[in-house]
């Protein structure tokens, strides 16, 4: 009796898997990646793919937290910075970095996922507006922490700093999926620290 191969290959590397997904998902956006793109990307069938991950929704969620935990890890990285303003050059210098990683997709993840997203990209866009908004609660808090310390001026306001560092990052991930350098971002990131704290 001949039993055909069910589920997921042997030797699944999940993890594996899921990095693949994550860079399908990078570098075509939400709406971009279709079902077939992913299953090819991490040698699998749709059947393993809802198995293992749930539906694109959900692949998508865990593909974006693995970006989290991989090249966008300097956002938790740069929280630890002993100053404000040491925490806003590590941001922007992670951002400048992670957006024009050398064999990675250009821009961010976070950013580029669901620009121009239709109404089947609604939920991506939604999930990657909570996650930006998140980086900017976490940036407002560190900034908060800051005025509470003395870092920062008693006047200072943490959530527009937090909101200016932010949109800073945003408009590199725009400027690297546009074929900036990093050299030539960094420099937009020193310039925009040049008068700090932001008034």
């Amino acid at each position: 009796m001949h039993t055909s191969q069910i589920g997921r290959p042997r030797g699944f590397d999940a993890e594996a898997a899921l990095e693949k997904a994550m860079m399908v998902f990078w570098a075509q956006g939400y709406e971009g990646a279709s079902l077939t793109d992913l299953t090819e990307a991490m040698g699998i069938s749709r059947k393993s793919l809802y198995a293992a991950y749930g539906n694109k929704e959900d692949l998508f969620r865990k593909a974006l937290q693995r970006y989290a935990e991989g090249p966008g890890a300097y956002v938790t990285e740069a929280l630890q910075a002993p100053t404000a303003r040491e925490v806003a050059m590590a941001f922007l210098a992670g951002s400048a970095r992670a957006n024009t990683l050398p064999g990675l997709p250009a821009g961010c993840l976070g950013v580029q996922g669901a620009l121009a997203a239709g109404e089947t990209g609604r939920v991506a866009r939604d999930v990657l507006a909570e996650w930006r908004a998140h980086g900017q609660e976490l940036l407002r808090d560190r900034f908060r922490q800051a005025v509470e310390a003395g870092d920062l001026p008693a006047g200072a306001d943490p959530e527009k700093i937090a909101r200016y560092v932010m949109t800073i990052a945003n408009g590199v991930a725009v400027q690297a999926a546009g074929g900036a350098t990093c050299e030539d971002l960094q420099q937009v990131a020193d310039a925009a620290l040049q008068n700090w704290p932001p008034a």
